[in-house]
């Protein structure tokens, strides 16, 4: 029985990775919403020394401005694409990420991120509709008042 020792070095160095993310995630108290995914910035186009907006907008700090450029520190991204949002240059950042589900997104300007948003915002109003509507049959309905009561009756303000 062969062993190959270099997927047991690449496992090994995968699994210390993650261990790493996890603890530098668990550190700052940011959960991690995505299963994987991955960043990228083009530099040619990227005006960073004159916004530094996705620098500022990143919640994990994973963004930094060093040797005259935007860095990335990818064991702290967490692919919220908040840098992409802020960006003031279409196509930019490229944000990649895979949800639990095996969805796939990517993103590369604020209008593709508006559209996510807009689609869970919608989907959770959805939800909240639906269980009102079925929380409102359960409730008997309210008969009419066929008759006035008495005291309104004897009052001015109503007229006969």
């Amino acid at each position: 029985m062969a062993i190959d020792i270099f997927q047991l070095l690449q496992e090994t160095s995968e699994k210390k990775e993650e261990d790493r993310r996890t603890q530098l995630l668990k550190s700052i108290g940011i959960k991690e919403y995505f299963v994987e995914g991955s960043i990228r910035i083009n530099k040619k186009t990227c005006e960073g020394l004159e916004c530094k907006l996705c620098i500022e907008a990143c919640p994990t700090h994973a963004l930094y401005w060093g040797s005259g450029e935007v860095g990335i520190v990818e064991e702290l991204c967490i692919f919220c694409t908040a840098c992409v949002w802020n960006c003031i240059v279409e196509d930019c950042i490229h944000v990649r990420r895979k949800r639990p589900n095996g969805e796939v997104e990517e993103f590369s300007n604020p209008r593709e991120v508006l559209k996510l948003q807009h689609n869970i915002n919608a989907k959770e109003r959805g939800g909240r509709v639906k269980s009102r509507l079925e929380w409102a049959r359960e409730i008997p309905p309210i008969r009419r008042i066929r008759r006035l009561p008495t005291f309104l009756r004897r009052s001015r303000l109503v007229k006969k």
